[in-house]
């Protein structure tokens, strides 16, 4: 499942986005289009739901959409702000090592 990761925290509008990388505290600034397609995954779909009602939204084949939707999850991914991980749990009882 595609994720943004823990140290990140997102700002997402219709008019576009931006993502703030804790780690290095630089802003990531995303197109409109871009934004919708991080709002769909984040919304816990799919690749194939996500890249559906993307294709809905802007009117444009499947095909296309799932092409943008993968790239910008790769462009993310890529970039060290999302991941497909599972998320790591932290253990609390070791903590007073």
């Amino acid at each position: 499942m595609w994720r943004l990761r823990e140290s990140t925290h997102s700002v997402l509008t219709d008019e576009g986005g931006a993502i703030l990388d804790e780690r290095t505290g630089r802003w990531t600034h995303l197109t409109p289009t871009a934004s919708a397609a991080v709002m769909l995954w984040l919304a816990g779909a799919t690749e194939e739901e996500a890249a559906g009602q993307y294709a809905t939204r802007y009117g444009i084949g499947f095909e296309q959409a799932a092409d943008d939707v993968r790239t910008v999850a790769a462009t993310l991914t890529a970039q060290g702000l999302a991941t497909t991980d599972p998320v790591s749990r932290r253990r609390w009882w070791g903590w007073w090592r």
